[in-house]
């Protein structure tokens, strides 16, 4: 009589940019109570911070992340004129410097990352080469960073854009049990609501203005860029007209579309292919920049890990 196997674990760390810190949470609550996923995969952010747990580096990594503030943020931005607004070399090249970079054949634990391909729109599964490139293209969200060019001629760009929860690819490594993690499930009435607002600048004082070095100058600067201020012959004239409503920042709106965009893809794919178990934690106070609150991002995520372990190890028993 055949000795019946143990079900392998898969776990599907899903898109979200800055809420995907919570992906730390999760994974050190998993850990503390045992669960070691055979598999793991990621979207992303996803694949980010599963690229670094794959290859043993996830609390160095951690350790990380919890330093960043806006200053260090701001310090990974490589300003770019066409493709997107950021090269991501900056940020990669770090990855390379401190974290992981090797062939993903031979990551400790198996791992993968979703990619979009750019031209036909295909999934793209990253299961070989540089686990750095694979990140990379994972992360490439359109808008913000310039896509991937491959070497075969595809360009890449986030893999959030087709398949925000990889539950697909955790099963086709070989995933009996799935645990996704969504990070966006609590976030769709946040932006049923009004877009926060951009009011008219404020006249600044010449001689109270930080110097044009300061990294504080420069990102002021930037987001002014993103802003589209009201406008129009009514105000220069001095007509009592009634004001036109103020516009969210250029920035805002490619954000929030992209997520409303990623709620909707996942509960499609979630309905025809559902993990097991999903952790969801609640993000909705976290915008999708806000990767200097680590703290509050890794807390919650811990909190709906530990929430979901009793139905976990009911599958896994």
């Amino acid at each position: 009589m055949l000795a019946r196997r143990a079900p392998r674990l898969g776990l599907a760390l899903g898109s979200g940019s800055a809420r995907g810190w919570a992906h730390i949470g999760v994974l050190r609550a998993l850990t503390e109570a045992g669960v070691r996923p055979d598999f793991v995969c990621g979207s992303s952010i996803g694949a980010l911070v599963g690229a670094a747990y794959a290859a043993g580096e996830l609390e160095r990594f951690a350790d990380w992340v919890g330093t960043l503030g806006m200053r260090q943020v701001w310090g990974f931005m490589d300003f770019n004129l066409s493709g997107g607004m950021l090269k991501g070399e900056k940020l990669i090249a770090f990855w390379r410097r401190n974290f992981a970079d090797f062939d993903i054949e031979a990551s400790p634990m198996p791992f993968g990352a979703v990619a979009t391909d750019l031209h036909s729109g295909a999934e793209v599964w990253l299961r070989e080469g540089s686990i750095a490139d694979a990140v990379r293209a994972s992360i490439a969200l359109p808008g913000l960073f310039t896509p991937v060019a491959r070497p075969d001629g595809r360009l890449l760009v986030d893999g959030g854009i087709v398949n925000p929860v990889p539950t697909s690819l955790a099963r086709a490594m070989g995933a009996d049990i799935v645990i996704g993690v969504d990070l966006n499930s609590d976030i769709l009435h946040r932006h049923l609501q009004p877009l926060a607002l951009v009011a008219d600048p404020p006249v600044a004082d010449p001689a109270a203005e930080p110097e044009a070095g300061e990294p504080e100058a420069r990102h002021a600067d930037w987001m002014e860029r993103l802003k589209f201020w009201r406008s129009g012959p009514a105000a220069a004239s001095g007509d009592q007209v009634a004001p036109l409503p103020p516009r969210p920042s250029v920035l805002d709106v490619v954000m929030t579309s992209v997520t409303i965009m990623q709620i909707r893809i996942t509960r499609s794919r979630m309905a025809g292919d559902p993990p097991e178990v999903v952790i969801a934690p609640s993000l909705a106070h976290l915008g999708l920049l806000d990767f200097h609150r680590a703290a509050e991002a890794i807390e919650e995520g811990r909190r709906a890990a530990e929430a979901a372990l009793p139905q976990l190890l009911r599958f896994a028993g």
